[in-house]
């Protein structure tokens, strides 16, 4: 290296970080790390890695203070002056540094900082690295140990609670402008999904409804109350939108019984696309819309084959039904087959005592029944029988015939298995699992309503593989929000 590098001004502002190298290569070649194991050696070197690291950040900042040019879009006007030495702190993954820049104000304004613009800096402390961080813990479990996964830059809980609302923020946006711009190219089924989950909530964010029973109960100090509920919760509404092409079956394929076993098992291909997403904010019939409003992005024409599968909740087939209608859409609408076959169980034992190994048969007869599209005529024998026997606890058997009948229209699986439409749901069974209970529901929770909300929409993006094209979108719509009228760029 020749002594006129060694001396520039570029360089001098990183000479802190060359002295912490230094003296890191200093400290492995001393005695003292002769006898150390690796793992003392491996530990030691992240510490002073970190220093180091903050340091060059640091060096780079000052770099930057130092070559940013005098803005004249301010200064010329009356009363504007500039401030050459002002600063602010920042805390990023390896420590905290201060950004040194030029502040301009005018009278009756807000002073502006056009190198915060340049480097895009959130209002707060707290640098990309850290808000990204956060997010990534938060998202995978509590609050606590992400603060403490976190670890030097001590970022408070409830700053750690601002930080991952605040990314969260353009969840929607995001969704409206940046995904499936142009139409989805494929002929493979729409397949779209709905469920509901309960998510416990502090008092102040439950639904007026439900608020209003909690005030009214009478609690007791020392144990739950007659008829109290241990958990006080709002329910959520999920959805999923994915592609997957058709996939043919019979009905001994889906009970998969042992005399009709086949030594090749089909191929069945994975969906494709899948989105799944959750609100406890916003109603479910705003949830619905967006996803039709998805499957619209997708196929604006309809002119694929559109699958909606549905676990049979009344209020929800009426808010399907009622959106379908609105956008005039068209599909397929079908029943998740395995709440077809709870129903089934619960009827079933009214003929058979607990233990009888005979109940799966009978069971296999009237499911491959209903899966070839005869699900009137269970109806129909389940009661028949009923009545034959003389059953007096039969209430199971009525509920599961008037189900059977009531959703006829949708339990037209006999049609759906010949074209190798989804008849269950397991994929927005996965989504409630994954979205809410792996981390709304972990052990002495209890959400407010926009932390829930946060939560969820991060957690959306993660599981819809969305997160790091979601986080360079946020970035712009930041800078947007926080320098969208300053010009950085005129320099006197």
């Amino acid at each position: 290296m020749n002594a006129a590098y060694a001396n520039s001004p570029e360089f001098s502002f990183f000479s802190d970080a060359t002295e912490q190298l230094n003296h890191t290569i200093e400290w492995l070649c001393s005695g003292s790390c002769a006898t150390c194991e690796h793992g003392e050696i491996e530990q030691g070197i992240n510490q002073r890695g970190l220093e180091l690291m903050r340091r060059l950040l640091q060096g780079f900042l000052n770099l930057k203070a130092a070559n940013e040019p005098r803005r004249s879009f301010i200064s010329a006007a009356p009363g504007g002056h500039i401030r050459t030495r002002t600063t602010r702190q920042l805390t990023c993954l390896f420590g905290d540094v201060i950004v040194p820049r030029k502040g301009y104000s005018q009278p009756g304004q807000a002073s502006q900082f056009p190198l915060d613009a340049e480097l895009n800096l959130a209002p707060d402390q707290y640098s990309d690295g850290i808000r990204y961080r956060t997010v990534q813990e938060a998202i995978r479990g509590s609050y606590d140990n992400a603060v403490e996964a976190i670890g030097k830059t001590h970022v408070p809980k409830c700053q750690a609670l601002n930080l991952v609302q605040d990314v969260s923020q353009d969840f929607e946006a995001y969704y409206r402008q940046e995904r499936f711009s142009t139409p989805e190219d494929t002929q493979g089924l729409l397949v779209l999904s709905f469920n509901g989950k309960g998510i416990v909530m502090r008092t102040e964010g439950l639904r007026a409804c439900t608020r209003k029973a909690a005030q009214k109960s009478k609690k007791l100090n020392s144990r739950l109350s007659p008829g109290e509920k241990k958990d006080r919760k709002r329910m959520a509404q999920v959805a999923t939108v994915y592609t997957m092409l058709p996939h043919r079956r019979t009905a001994a394929d889906i009970m998969n019984r042992p005399e009709d076993n086949d030594t090749v098992s089909p191929f069945r291909a994975k969906p494709r696309h899948k989105r799944v997403w959750a609100s406890v904010e916003r109603e479910a019939e705003c949830i619905i819309e967006e996803a039709f409003a998805e499957a619209l992005q997708r196929d604006p024409e309809q002119r694929r084959r559109w699958v909606v599968v549905v676990d049979g909740l009344p209020h929800q087939l009426r808010l399907i039904d009622r959106v379908m209608k609105r956008l005039h859409i068209k599909a397929t609408v079908l029943m998740d087959f395995v709440h077809v076959l709870e129903y089934l169980w619960k009827a079933a034992w009214c003929f058979f005592e607990p233990g009888d190994d005979a109940v799966e048969d009978w069971i296999a007869e009237r499911a491959i029944k209903i899966l070839n599209g005869h699900c009137s005529q269970v109806a129909k024998g389940i009661r028949h029988s009923a009545t034959c026997r003389n059953i007096e606890a039969r209430a199971n058997v009525d509920k599961c015939a008037g189900y059977l009948l009531k959703n006829k229209q949708r339990l037209q699986y006999g049609e759906a298995l010949s074209a190798g439409l989804p008849i269950a749901s397991g994929v927005i069974e996965g989504a409630c699992r994954h979205l809410i209970n792996d981390r709304l529901d972990i052990t002495g929770a209890r959400w407010s309503l926009q932390g829930a909300e946060a939560v969820l929409k991060l957690r959306s993006l993660k599981s819809s593989g969305d997160l790091d094209t979601y986080w360079v979108f946020h970035k712009k719509q930041s800078k947007r929000r926080f320098y969208g009228n300053m010009n950085v760029d005129m320099a006197c």
